[in-house]
């Protein structure tokens, strides 16, 4: 039986598969429950440039169909993450991609200069979901302008490929997606957790700390699915489906709608192997269906009587 070529290229990054982590799911003490040398990538966790304690608790509650966190992005800097972090992943095989947050876009570019002389990193990924101070604290990824600023500061300042990482909490996902790439995006990370809360009814308060979360895991797949399905109509360069991924099956629909690879994050919580689950199960799909590899399959679905939204009004 003929194996499948599982490899992608990402902006300029191959991978030897299409299943990394989704950012703030993975770190080193996985290592001692998979082997982490068979990910296509590794992500961080979102790295500052200052150190951030994070939301007050509780920050993660159990939901149906998900889970929603509120962690606050806590940080222990750039310089740590390079003294005490990087040495780890500079012994693997799987690139490492670093995903960064800041509250301007100076501040992106400032990071994005610093980690793209860091011998050991292989891509930046700018984590645009996050509050903008210039934009009254609006997320940047909200509109195609505020997204068109900092990814041209981005671009500017990063030498390695860029991967942009945004919010599905947005009306114009496929304006943003252009704005991305017209500013020099190398691919896109299509998206972050759907804003969210919970009430505990018998205390009558908000299950999280900061009252209301990013809700990730499988009830949201077919939100973020869809989100792909635009952006990958929308645009040319690579997509990164991340959004309720449990098994080969959510990844090929991914891939199908548009996607070229999939970050896992939920389902890792609930089983550490979930990640070589799905690169196994993409191996067996491409085996089954005689792919020589799984590039044909990028936004193969068969749409011929979609009708545009435009179109409908």
């Amino acid at each position: 039986m003929m194996a499948t070529d599982l490899s992608v290229d990402l902006g300029g990054l191959v991978l030897r598969n299409p299943v990394m982590p989704a950012s703030g799911t993975f770190a080193e003490g996985l290592a001692a429950t998979i082997d982490i040398d068979r990910l296509g990538a590794f992500v961080t966790k979102t790295i500052t440039a200052e150190k951030r304690s994070g939301n007050p608790v509780p920050r993660v509650a159990e939901v149906q169909g998900g889970m929603l966190n509120a962690i606050g992005i806590p940080s222990k800097g750039v310089d740590h993450f390079l003294d005490d972090v990087l040495p780890f992943y500079r012994e693997r095989s799987a690139p490492l991609v670093v995903s960064i947050s800041a509250p301007t876009a100076e501040g992106f570019a400032r990071l994005a200069a610093r980690f793209s002389a860091v011998p050991g990193v292989a891509a930046i990924e700018a984590n645009i979901s996050c509050p903008n101070i210039e934009e009254d604290g609006r997320a940047f990824a909200m509109h195609a302008g505020s997204t068109a600023r900092v990814v041209a500061a981005l671009r500017a300042a990063a030498s390695l490929p860029l991967w942009v990482k945004l919010t599905p909490n947005t009306g114009e996902i496929a304006a943003v997606a252009r704005a991305a790439q017209a500013e020099g995006a190398d691919a896109l990370v299509v998206a972050n957790t759907i804003l969210g809360m919970s009430i505990d009814i018998h205390t009558r308060r908000p299950t999280l700390g900061n009252v209301m979360g990013g809700m990730s895991g499988p009830a949201v797949k077919p939100i973020v699915l869809r989100m792909v399905y635009q952006c990958h109509r929308a645009v040319s360069i690579p997509i990164i489906g991340c959004g309720g991924v449990s098994n080969a099956d959510d990844a090929i629909e991914y891939m199908l709608a548009g996607a070229s690879a999939v970050q896992v994050g939920t389902a890792t919580f609930v089983q550490p192997g979930a990640m070589i689950e799905v690169i196994d199960g993409l191996a067996r799909y491409g085996a089954r269906h005689g792919l020589e590899d799984l590039r044909g399959l990028v936004g193969a679905v068969e749409d011929t009587g979609f009708v545009p939204f435009e179109a409908m009004a």
